[in-house]
């Protein structure tokens, strides 16, 4: 068998956000005998799972910042000449332009642009740069992804491409009553409390400071409840001191950069999703395939409902959502339907990792001239 096809990610800042994630998925599901993962990561990347990617047969390339753009390109069409990757895969959104635009003055064969987000309140000078690099977006790639329709339609017009759903273990999410008793040991939560959960960057996009403010209303009135805001992010030291301010810091646990997101999903009883605005929302899939009931703002797309359980409220009304969070109950069962298991079988990695194997493939076979002869001598 001949070597396998070396695809070039560029992820961006590694921080543990989602787009990382979903990347890292796929790495670990893929049939690395066909297809391997380089990673191009910014460096000022704070985490990078360096030695699980070398773990796995990747290697981890250090680029510079993205903001300092002349060296960025500079670097960059330095290694796409060096390593010749007949395929570079960009995950910076509108900012592809740039890594893509490198690829093509180096001879990259294939291209590929893939859309994980929008564009929202909350994020003026980051917004002012997506609109000003989104006519641009449709130049330098010769392929284009997107996690959602919604996603696609929003960087690439009219222009064709195709999905590639944000997966995961859907079975590895499953609710376990031991991982539940340990996360709630580990963070000082009695089996008597009704706990509210969230997981995401804090940044302004997810909104945390939101929450804790319908939160701090909510818990006047059930006082038996918690809230869990897991990650890392600019934001978080902000919302500590928000929490403290509005009296409920005793009630608001943040235990930063969950590892273990199937305990977290187990220890929490509902979860809440208020971002100004998501490409998809992995997390609110994640928290649907571990049982729970779900509260998202109106702003996160239909799909990322596939249960279609996910009660929906505007972020503008707070009211809406404290009332919303207060009728929200423990579900008793959290084992999932038929039907949840079957709508959900769409973002089960396994299925989705080989689906990308075979369109790398396709690609390569039909767009890169030393793959193509590879694939005859298999033959």
């Amino acid at each position: 068998m001949g070597e396998p096809i070396r695809v070039a990610h560029v992820v961006g800042k590694m921080v543990g956000g989602g787009v990382e994630q979903v990347v890292m998925n796929y790495y670990r599901h893929i049939d690395r005998d066909r297809v391997q993962f380089d990673f191009l990561v910014d460096a000022d990347s704070t985490l990078v799972p360096r030695d699980e990617i070398e773990s796995l047969g990747g290697r981890v390339f250090v680029v510079p910042p993205y903001q300092h753009v002349i060296a960025y390109q500079r670097e960059l069409v330095r290694l796409f000449r060096q390593e010749r990757w007949p395929i570079v895969h960009s995950h910076v959104n509108s900012l592809s332009v740039f890594p893509l635009r490198a690829a093509k003055r180096a001879g990259v064969p294939v291209r590929i642009a893939h859309s994980h987000a929008t564009a929202g309140e909350g994020e003026f000078v980051r917004n002012v740069l997506k609109c000003t690099l989104r006519p641009l977006a449709n130049l330098y790639p010769t392929h284009r992804l997107a996690c959602s329709e919604h996603a696609g339609k929003w960087l690439f017009g009219s222009e064709r491409f195709d999905i590639l759903v944000n997966a995961f273990d859907v079975n590895g999410l499953r609710f376990r009553e031991s991982a539940r008793a340990l996360f709630r040991h580990a963070h000082n939560i009695d089996k008597t409390s009704v706990v509210f959960g969230h997981a995401g960057r804090f940044a302004p996009p997810k909104n945390q400071a939101k929450l804790i403010r319908i939160f701090s209303r909510v818990v006047a009135k059930r006082p038996e409840s918690k809230m869990v805001l897991a990650g890392q992010g600019p934001d978080l030291a902000p919302c500590r001191e928000l929490a403290k301010e509005l009296g409920v810091e005793g009630k608001v646990i943040f235990p930063g950069q969950c590892r273990d997101m199937d305990a977290f999903y187990s220890g929490i009883d509902m979860f809440l999703f208020p971002s100004t605005y998501e490409g998809f929302g992995l997390a609110l899939v994640e928290a649907q395939a571990a049982g729970l009931p779900c509260l998202a703002s109106s702003s996160v797309c239909q799909e990322a409902n596939p249960t279609q359980e996910v009660v929906f409220a505007p972020l503008d009304d707070e009211s809406a959502w404290e009332a919303a969070m207060l009728s929200m109950k423990p579900r008793q069962d959290r084992a999932l339907t038929v039907d949840e298991v079957r709508r959900l079988k769409h973002f089960d990695i396994t299925g989705a990792a080989s689906g990308l194997v075979s369109y790398y493939e396709e690609i390569a076979h039909k767009f890169v001239p030393a793959c193509a002869a590879q694939s005859e001598r298999r033959r």
